[in-house]
Protein backbone atom coordinates (compact mmCIF):
# COMPACT_ATOMS: atom_id res chain seq x y z
CA UNK A 1 0.00 0.00 0.00
CA UNK A 2 2.85 2.75 1.01
CA UNK A 3 4.52 1.05 -2.19
CA UNK A 4 1.44 2.69 -3.88
CA UNK A 5 1.16 5.86 -2.58
CA UNK A 6 4.60 6.53 -3.17
CA UNK A 7 4.39 5.59 -6.82
CA UNK A 8 1.42 8.30 -6.94
CA UNK A 9 3.23 10.65 -4.95
CA UNK A 10 5.77 10.55 -8.02
CA UNK A 11 3.29 10.88 -10.54
CA UNK A 12 1.81 13.80 -8.94
CA UNK A 13 5.37 15.09 -9.07
CA UNK A 14 5.82 14.57 -12.03
CA UNK A 15 2.68 16.24 -13.56
CA UNK A 16 3.20 19.40 -11.10
CA UNK A 17 6.67 20.06 -12.82
CA UNK A 18 5.06 19.80 -16.13
CA UNK A 19 2.21 22.12 -15.27
CA UNK A 20 4.98 24.79 -14.17
CA UNK A 21 6.87 24.50 -17.18
CA UNK A 22 4.16 25.01 -19.76
CA UNK A 23 2.99 28.04 -17.55
CA UNK A 24 6.29 29.98 -17.12
CA UNK A 25 6.43 31.13 -20.91
CA UNK A 26 3.20 32.74 -20.64
CA UNK A 27 5.25 35.75 -19.22
CA UNK A 28 7.21 36.37 -21.70
CA UNK A 29 5.04 36.40 -24.24
CA UNK A 30 3.43 39.24 -23.26
CA UNK A 31 5.99 42.05 -24.52
CA UNK A 32 4.07 45.53 -23.84
CA UNK A 33 6.87 47.79 -24.99
CA UNK A 34 8.57 45.70 -27.51
CA UNK A 35 5.21 45.08 -29.39
CA UNK A 36 4.19 48.97 -29.11
CA UNK A 37 6.77 50.96 -31.64
CA UNK A 38 5.11 54.43 -31.40
CA UNK A 39 8.49 55.85 -31.76
CA UNK A 40 9.74 54.21 -34.42
CA UNK A 41 6.93 54.17 -36.36
CA UNK A 42 6.31 57.83 -35.88
CA UNK A 43 10.05 59.48 -36.94
CA UNK A 44 9.95 63.20 -35.85
CA UNK A 45 12.28 65.42 -36.94
CA UNK A 46 14.19 63.44 -39.12
CA UNK A 47 11.45 62.72 -41.53
CA UNK A 48 10.49 66.59 -41.12
CA UNK A 49 12.95 68.49 -43.27
CA UNK A 50 11.68 72.46 -42.34
CA UNK A 51 15.03 74.75 -43.16
CA UNK A 52 16.97 72.27 -45.08
CA UNK A 53 14.17 71.56 -48.07
CA UNK A 54 13.25 75.59 -47.80
CA UNK A 55 16.20 77.48 -49.51
CA UNK A 56 14.56 81.33 -49.41
CA UNK A 57 16.99 83.57 -47.49
CA UNK A 58 20.36 81.44 -47.79
CA UNK A 59 19.97 81.31 -52.01
CA UNK A 60 19.08 84.77 -52.18
CA UNK A 61 22.30 86.03 -49.75
CA UNK A 62 24.64 83.65 -51.79
CA UNK A 63 23.49 84.92 -55.27
CA UNK A 64 23.96 88.58 -54.23
CA UNK A 65 27.63 87.94 -52.82
CA UNK A 66 28.49 85.98 -56.37
CA UNK A 67 27.59 88.72 -58.04
CA UNK A 68 28.78 92.22 -56.69
CA UNK A 69 30.80 93.48 -58.92
CA UNK A 70 34.33 91.14 -58.54
CA UNK A 71 36.88 93.54 -60.79
CA UNK A 72 34.68 96.55 -61.16
CA UNK A 73 36.72 100.04 -60.90
CA UNK A 74 35.58 101.71 -58.18
CA UNK A 75 34.00 105.47 -59.78
CA UNK A 76 31.47 104.50 -61.99
CA UNK A 77 33.07 101.05 -63.13
CA UNK A 78 35.61 102.90 -65.37
CA UNK A 79 38.48 101.30 -66.59
CA UNK A 80 41.12 100.73 -69.37
CA UNK A 81 43.26 98.39 -70.54
CA UNK A 82 47.57 99.43 -70.71
CA UNK A 83 49.52 97.88 -72.62
CA UNK A 84 52.92 98.54 -71.71
CA UNK A 85 56.61 97.28 -72.19
CA UNK A 86 58.34 95.41 -68.88
CA UNK A 87 60.80 97.95 -68.39
CA UNK A 88 58.24 100.20 -66.95
CA UNK A 89 56.77 97.78 -64.62
CA UNK A 90 60.41 96.25 -63.70
CA UNK A 91 61.74 99.27 -62.71
CA UNK A 92 58.72 99.84 -60.38
CA UNK A 93 57.48 103.24 -62.18
CA UNK A 94 53.94 102.02 -63.48
CA UNK A 95 53.58 100.96 -59.23
CA UNK A 96 54.11 104.34 -58.62
CA UNK A 97 52.42 106.84 -61.32
CA UNK A 98 49.13 104.11 -61.41
CA UNK A 99 48.01 104.59 -58.06
CA UNK A 100 48.02 108.44 -59.09
CA UNK A 101 46.20 108.28 -61.84
CA UNK A 102 43.33 106.06 -60.41
CA UNK A 103 43.00 108.78 -57.96
CA UNK A 104 43.49 111.28 -59.52
CA UNK A 105 40.34 110.63 -62.40
CA UNK A 106 38.90 107.80 -60.81
CA UNK A 107 39.77 105.35 -63.75
CA UNK A 108 40.92 101.91 -63.01
CA UNK A 109 43.87 100.43 -64.65
CA UNK A 110 44.49 97.25 -65.73
CA UNK A 111 48.30 96.60 -66.48
CA UNK A 112 49.42 94.67 -69.20
CA UNK A 113 53.41 94.03 -69.04
CA UNK A 114 54.68 92.28 -71.98
CA UNK A 115 57.47 93.66 -75.05
CA UNK A 116 56.36 96.57 -77.14
CA UNK A 117 55.80 94.13 -79.94
CA UNK A 118 53.72 92.28 -78.08
CA UNK A 119 51.85 95.56 -76.19
CA UNK A 120 51.80 96.56 -80.31
CA UNK A 121 50.27 93.84 -81.00
CA UNK A 122 47.73 93.59 -78.65
CA UNK A 123 46.11 97.18 -79.79
CA UNK A 124 46.26 95.96 -83.24
CA UNK A 125 43.97 93.39 -82.32
CA UNK A 126 41.74 95.67 -80.22
CA UNK A 127 42.61 94.32 -76.78
CA UNK A 128 43.76 97.53 -75.16
CA UNK A 129 43.19 101.12 -75.09
CA UNK A 130 46.33 102.74 -74.91
CA UNK A 131 50.13 102.04 -75.23
CA UNK A 132 53.09 102.85 -73.58
CA UNK A 133 56.14 101.38 -75.59
CA UNK A 134 59.49 101.87 -76.14
CA UNK A 135 60.66 100.67 -79.98
CA UNK A 136 59.94 103.66 -82.39
CA UNK A 137 60.90 102.01 -85.45
CA UNK A 138 57.42 99.58 -84.85
CA UNK A 139 55.71 102.41 -83.57
CA UNK A 140 56.08 104.26 -86.93
CA UNK A 141 55.01 101.39 -88.64
CA UNK A 142 51.94 100.68 -86.29
CA UNK A 143 51.07 104.23 -86.43
CA UNK A 144 51.49 104.22 -90.47
CA UNK A 145 49.03 100.71 -90.03
CA UNK A 146 46.15 102.84 -89.38
CA UNK A 147 46.42 101.30 -85.82
CA UNK A 148 47.02 104.34 -83.42
CA UNK A 149 45.23 107.27 -83.66
CA UNK A 150 47.82 109.71 -81.71
CA UNK A 151 51.31 109.52 -80.35
CA UNK A 152 53.10 111.44 -78.07
CA UNK A 153 56.69 111.60 -76.67
CA UNK A 154 56.54 110.93 -72.90
CA UNK A 155 60.14 109.93 -71.37
CA UNK A 156 63.39 108.70 -71.86
CA UNK A 157 66.28 107.13 -70.39
CA UNK A 158 69.17 105.40 -72.21
CA UNK A 159 70.33 101.40 -72.41
CA UNK A 160 73.81 100.20 -70.94
CA UNK A 161 75.99 97.23 -71.38
CA UNK A 162 76.42 94.76 -68.16
CA UNK A 163 78.14 92.07 -67.66
CA UNK A 164 80.64 90.36 -65.14
CA UNK A 165 83.37 92.04 -62.67
CA UNK A 166 85.71 89.83 -64.20
CA UNK A 167 85.04 91.37 -68.19
CA UNK A 168 86.34 88.13 -70.60
CA UNK A 169 85.37 89.97 -73.47
CA UNK A 170 87.39 93.09 -71.68
CA UNK A 171 84.96 95.88 -73.01
CA UNK A 172 84.80 97.48 -69.95
CA UNK A 173 85.14 101.64 -70.88
CA UNK A 174 84.52 101.19 -74.82
CA UNK A 175 82.20 103.80 -76.04
CA UNK A 176 80.88 102.02 -78.97
CA UNK A 177 78.26 99.36 -78.62
CA UNK A 178 78.55 97.44 -81.45
CA UNK A 179 82.57 97.39 -81.10
CA UNK A 180 82.00 96.22 -77.62
CA UNK A 181 79.09 93.72 -79.56
CA UNK A 182 81.94 92.15 -81.56
CA UNK A 183 84.38 91.93 -78.52
CA UNK A 184 81.80 89.89 -77.03
CA UNK A 185 80.99 87.73 -79.96
CA UNK A 186 84.65 87.02 -81.09
CA UNK A 187 85.60 86.05 -77.44
CA UNK A 188 82.73 83.83 -77.16
CA UNK A 189 80.95 85.19 -74.24
CA UNK A 190 77.93 84.21 -72.73
CA UNK A 191 75.41 87.11 -73.90
CA UNK A 192 71.57 87.09 -72.88
CA UNK A 193 69.33 87.84 -75.36
CA UNK A 194 65.59 88.95 -74.56
CA UNK A 195 64.37 87.47 -77.60
CA UNK A 196 60.89 88.34 -77.24
CA UNK A 197 60.55 90.80 -79.58
CA UNK A 198 60.37 93.91 -77.21
CA UNK A 199 61.83 97.82 -77.73
CA UNK A 200 64.94 96.12 -76.02
CA UNK A 201 65.16 93.10 -77.82
CA UNK A 202 64.35 95.19 -81.22
CA UNK A 203 67.58 97.69 -80.22
CA UNK A 204 70.12 94.71 -79.07
CA UNK A 205 69.24 93.16 -82.82
CA UNK A 206 70.04 96.81 -84.51
CA UNK A 207 73.68 96.77 -82.29
CA UNK A 208 74.31 93.40 -83.80
CA UNK A 209 73.74 94.25 -87.18
CA UNK A 210 75.57 97.43 -87.00
CA UNK A 211 78.23 95.26 -85.87
CA UNK A 212 78.14 93.29 -89.04
CA UNK A 213 77.49 89.95 -86.91
CA UNK A 214 74.82 87.44 -86.91
CA UNK A 215 74.81 86.33 -83.29
CA UNK A 216 74.81 82.61 -82.89
CA UNK A 217 75.82 79.55 -80.99
CA UNK A 218 76.02 78.28 -77.74
CA UNK A 219 76.92 81.50 -76.38
CA UNK A 220 74.16 83.30 -77.35
CA UNK A 221 71.11 82.40 -74.88
CA UNK A 222 68.04 83.63 -76.58
CA UNK A 223 65.90 84.18 -73.40
CA UNK A 224 62.08 85.03 -74.45
CA UNK A 225 61.71 86.82 -71.28
CA UNK A 226 61.09 90.05 -69.92
CA UNK A 227 64.32 92.45 -68.53
CA UNK A 228 63.73 91.94 -64.58
CA UNK A 229 64.16 87.63 -65.28
CA UNK A 230 66.97 88.77 -68.33
CA UNK A 231 69.01 90.35 -65.56
CA UNK A 232 68.65 87.97 -62.88
CA UNK A 233 69.92 85.25 -65.85
CA UNK A 234 72.72 87.29 -66.04
CA UNK A 235 73.71 87.46 -62.91
CA UNK A 236 73.13 83.51 -62.41
CA UNK A 237 75.48 83.11 -65.50
CA UNK A 238 77.76 86.00 -65.05
CA UNK A 239 76.95 86.95 -68.61
CA UNK A 240 76.41 89.86 -70.80
CA UNK A 241 72.98 91.60 -71.36
CA UNK A 242 71.97 94.97 -72.85
CA UNK A 243 69.29 96.80 -70.11
CA UNK A 244 67.67 99.63 -70.24
CA UNK A 245 68.94 102.03 -67.37
CA UNK A 246 66.02 102.07 -65.29
CA UNK A 247 65.54 98.07 -64.37
CA UNK A 248 68.91 97.98 -64.49
CA UNK A 249 68.90 99.82 -61.52
CA UNK A 250 65.65 99.59 -59.86
CA UNK A 251 67.22 95.03 -60.12
CA UNK A 252 70.16 96.75 -57.83
CA UNK A 253 68.22 96.82 -54.91
CA UNK A 254 67.29 93.18 -55.22
CA UNK A 255 70.96 92.19 -55.54
CA UNK A 256 72.19 92.27 -58.89
CA UNK A 257 75.52 92.68 -58.95
CA UNK A 258 76.76 93.15 -62.70
CA UNK A 259 78.59 96.45 -63.56
CA UNK A 260 77.70 98.74 -66.45
CA UNK A 261 80.50 98.03 -68.40
CA UNK A 262 79.83 100.32 -71.41
CA UNK A 263 76.80 103.49 -71.67
CA UNK A 264 76.83 106.85 -73.44
CA UNK A 265 77.03 105.41 -76.75
CA UNK A 266 74.44 107.79 -78.71
CA UNK A 267 73.27 104.84 -80.12
CA UNK A 268 71.53 103.80 -77.30
CA UNK A 269 69.12 106.75 -76.07
CA UNK A 270 65.57 104.48 -75.07
CA UNK A 271 62.54 107.51 -76.09
CA UNK A 272 59.39 106.34 -74.74
CA UNK A 273 55.87 107.36 -76.26
CA UNK A 274 52.25 106.96 -75.22
CA UNK A 275 49.75 105.77 -77.95
CA UNK A 276 46.14 105.89 -78.38
CA UNK A 277 44.40 102.92 -80.05
CA UNK A 278 42.05 103.16 -83.04
CA UNK A 279 38.48 102.78 -81.65
CA UNK A 280 37.51 101.16 -84.71
CA UNK A 281 39.71 98.22 -84.11
CA UNK A 282 37.26 96.68 -80.98
CA UNK A 283 33.60 97.97 -80.19
CA UNK A 284 35.26 97.34 -76.81
CA UNK A 285 37.84 100.37 -77.21
CA UNK A 286 37.09 103.61 -74.93
CA UNK A 287 39.04 106.35 -76.94
CA UNK A 288 37.78 109.23 -74.20
CA UNK A 289 39.32 107.40 -71.02
CA UNK A 290 42.57 106.58 -73.15
CA UNK A 291 43.06 109.75 -74.68
CA UNK A 292 42.23 110.56 -70.54
CA UNK A 293 45.37 108.65 -69.78
CA UNK A 294 47.65 110.17 -72.61
CA UNK A 295 46.93 113.65 -71.69
CA UNK A 296 47.49 112.96 -68.03
CA UNK A 297 50.90 111.30 -68.36
CA UNK A 298 52.25 113.73 -70.77
CA UNK A 299 51.10 116.74 -68.50
CA UNK A 300 53.95 118.98 -66.70
CA UNK A 301 52.72 117.70 -63.12
CA UNK A 302 53.05 114.35 -63.41
CA UNK A 303 56.15 114.68 -66.12
CA UNK A 304 57.45 116.20 -62.97
CA UNK A 305 56.57 113.26 -60.86
CA UNK A 306 58.38 111.19 -63.32
CA UNK A 307 61.74 113.35 -63.35
CA UNK A 308 62.06 112.64 -59.58
CA UNK A 309 61.28 108.90 -59.31
CA UNK A 310 64.11 107.01 -58.67
CA UNK A 311 66.35 110.21 -56.67
CA UNK A 312 65.58 108.76 -52.94
CA UNK A 313 66.89 105.47 -53.61
CA UNK A 314 69.45 106.30 -56.41
CA UNK A 315 70.48 109.68 -56.50
CA UNK A 316 69.60 109.58 -60.10
CA UNK A 317 66.07 109.67 -61.92
CA UNK A 318 65.47 106.40 -63.66
CA UNK A 319 63.91 108.23 -66.33
CA UNK A 320 64.04 111.75 -67.83
CA UNK A 321 60.50 113.89 -69.21
CA UNK A 322 60.12 114.19 -72.70
CA UNK A 323 56.47 115.34 -73.35
CA UNK A 324 55.71 118.41 -75.23
CA UNK A 325 54.28 119.99 -72.33
CA UNK A 326 57.00 119.50 -70.27
CA UNK A 327 59.69 120.63 -72.97
CA UNK A 328 57.59 123.63 -73.53
CA UNK A 329 57.66 124.69 -69.97
CA UNK A 330 61.61 124.09 -70.13
CA UNK A 331 61.53 126.22 -73.37
CA UNK A 332 62.96 123.46 -74.98
CA UNK A 333 62.24 122.41 -79.03
CA UNK A 334 59.60 119.91 -78.93
CA UNK A 335 58.61 117.12 -80.95
CA UNK A 336 56.22 116.55 -83.46
CA UNK A 337 53.38 114.54 -82.82
CA UNK A 338 51.86 111.88 -84.27
CA UNK A 339 48.08 112.12 -84.92
CA UNK A 340 45.42 110.74 -87.11
CA UNK A 341 46.09 113.29 -90.00
CA UNK A 342 49.63 114.26 -89.99
CA UNK A 343 50.17 117.03 -91.84
CA UNK A 344 50.74 116.70 -95.92
CA UNK A 345 54.90 116.50 -96.76
CA UNK A 346 56.25 120.13 -98.39
CA UNK A 347 56.50 119.61 -102.12
CA UNK A 348 59.92 119.62 -102.91
CA UNK A 349 60.67 121.72 -105.69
Amino acid sequence: MSKKISMLFSIFLVLAALLSACAAPATPTQAPQPTQPPAVTQPPAPTQPPAPTQPPAPTATTMAAATTAPTEAPAGGKKIILATTTSTQDSGLLDYLIPLFEKDTGIKVDVVAVGSGQALKLGQDGNADVLLVHSPSAEIDYMKGGNGVRRDPVMYNDFVIIGPASDPAGIKGMTSAADAFKKIADSQSTFISRGDNSGTNAKELAIWKAAGIEPKGDWYVNAGAGMGEVLTMAKEKQSYTLSDRGTYLAQTKQGLDLPILVQGDKTLFNPYHVITVDPSKSPKIQPDLANQFADWIISVPVQQEIGQFGMADFGQALFTPNSNPWKESQNKPTEVPWNVTPPAPTATP
